[in-house]
């Protein structure tokens, strides 16, 4: 991510609604919420959620869908991703030995173990 982006994201994000709105299409993951849902859970007026959803996609950290009359918003988690990256990729850079505080806790914590279904053969 370059810096120009980086800016644009930490800015988009660095006003309260537009903040609630990305948290809020983040705890919905890749479903993401329509404008009018997202409105009565955050009770933001239309256009001024409107003004904001066009910001956050703007500054690339949300992406929208279009079904029938519909429009779904949802986090863009590559680019959320890629700004925490950014954030912490030169974590303790000038030291010998990293502090375990440089990592976040998120990071250090193993992600669970996903099941992968294997086809049997036919004999």
């Amino acid at each position: 991510m370059k810096t120009r982006q980086v800016l644009a994201a930490l800015a988009a994000l660095s006003q309260e609604h537009r903040l609630a709105i990305y948290r809020l299409l983040v705890e919905r993951g890749p479903d993401g919420l329509t404008p009018g849902a997202l409105a009565d859970e955050l009770k933001i007026p239309g256009a001024t959620l409107s003004f904001h959803l066009k910001e956050l996609s703007a500054a690339g950290l949300i992406l929208s869908r279009h079904e029938g009359r519909f429009i779904w918003y949802r986090a863009d988690f590559d680019a959320m991703t890629q700004l925490l990256a950014y954030m912490t990729a030169n974590c303790c850079r000038s030291s010998a030995a990293c502090d375990p505080a440089c990592v976040p806790s998120i990071c250090a914590t193993p992600a669970p173990a996903r099941r992968t279904i294997t086809k049997r053969r036919a004999s």
